[in-house]
């Protein structure tokens, strides 16, 4: 394939419910959205997941689009492409800056799908027919708000919770969690938050057979997080620190996780997710794919990602309307019973909403 055109769009959602973690509050999201079409008329989508202010790492949304428009998309342009696993060889000389790598890598391996006539989760190598889901829950305003959303997430049938935590926000709170959710799946996801001053705080959260406590520590640290693993009984997740199969690999070595959470846009895209993926299979470290409240174009591609075979644990997957009033794909992700059934129709298997790209769509700029 040959890339001839490129349009990136900046877009605004509104959430349905604010947003909560130890680093800041979302009542909106503004995101990157990329239309690529190749020579052959073929179009693919790509989702940045940067966020508008370096809470996550230090990519926003607008340090993307000077990477994509200065760097990213004049080097994608006109190219021949054989396999999507070529772009990030060809993005090389472009150090970090993962989520606008992804975004235009997720439009190529969009465009890769349907040109040979197959879903991205067969292109991918995946095998499932369905996944299983989880949910991300933010800090609500109050215990008993939380014990309400969380029960909510229980009824509608959600495989496991994870709960945002922060200091002063912790062990009291999963320790009322779990009194009344005795036998659900729930993890604490600290968006490093603590240190290792905190041990005997973080030694607490054992007695509640959580599934994990995710990146507890410093977001790129992994050193002092096999410092903490060995002290603590419950599974470390690694999210934050994990950028590349060299971060995986040296995590494990060091023990610093049982559980590694990939994200597509964090690592740079699905090659190296695979990547990552592959060699904790080979590791036996379980791996699950993490959410930064994507559109359905994102979610598309996460859902993709999920059907590989070591993505043993369910992931932030949540169904479109758990966050948006009208999200911008047809149909829209849909969670039964804790599961969602993988489009089988080529590319992404969702068909993007363009009258409601259009509705969000803040400013656009095409590139040839």
């Amino acid at each position: 394939m040959k890339i001839e055109e490129i349009t990136v769009r900046h877009l605004k959602m509104k959430l349905k419910n604010p947003f909560s973690t130890s680093f800041g509050t979302f009542v909106e999201k503004e995101f990157l959205l990329l239309e690529a079409k190749d020579e052959q008329g073929t179009i693919g989508w790509g989702e940045s997941v940067a966020f508008d202010a370096p809470w996550y790492n230090e990519e926003t949304m607008k340090t993307n689009w000077h990477m994509l428009e200065d760097f990213l998309i004049p080097i994608i342009l006109n190219k021949e492409i054989k396999h999507p696993d070529e772009v990030s060889e060809l993005f090389k000389g472009v150090r970090k800056n993962n989520m606008a790598k992804s975004t235009v890598e997720g439009a190529i391996w969009d465009i890769y799908a349907q040109e040979t006539n197959q879903s991205l989760a067969s292109a991918i190598g995946g095998n499932k027919e369905k996944i299983e889901v989880g949910i991300s829950i933010g800090i609500q305003s109050s215990i008993e708000k939380q014990i309400e959303v969380v029960g909510n997430a229980v009824k509608d049938g959600y495989k496991r919770i994870k709960v945002k935590i922060k200091p002063g926000w912790d062990v009291e709170v999963i320790r009322i969690l779990r009194e009344n959710f005795p036998d659900v799946s729930i993890m604490a996801d600290a968006n490093s938050a603590y240190s290792l001053s905190d041990v005997d705080l973080l030694k607490q959260l054992d007695k509640f057979n959580l599934t994990m406590i995710e990146q507890p520590l410093a977001s790129d640290d992994i050193i002092d997080h096999a410092v903490l693993q060995k002290q603590i009984k419950t599974p470390i997740c690694l999210d934050e620190s994990i950028h590349s199969l060299e971060d995986a690999r040296k995590a494990i070595e060091l023990g610093s996780c049982g559980i590694i959470n990939i994200k597509i846009g964090r690592v740079g895209g699905i090659s190296e997710a695979k990547k990552i993926h592959d060699y904790c299979q080979e590791k036996g470290i379980p791996v699950w794919c993490g959410g930064m409240l994507e559109s359905g174009i994102g979610r598309a591609h996460n859902i993709a990602l999920t059907t590989l075979s070591n993505f043993i644990l369910p992931g932030d997957t949540a169904g479109s309307s758990h966050y948006w009033e009208q999200d911008i794909i047809e149909p829209e992700v849909v969670v039964e019973d804790g599961y969602i059934t993988v489009p089988q129709k080529v590319g992404i298997g969702y068909k993007p909403n363009k009258e409601a790209i259009n509705k969000y769509t803040v400013k656009s700029k095409t590139y040839k």
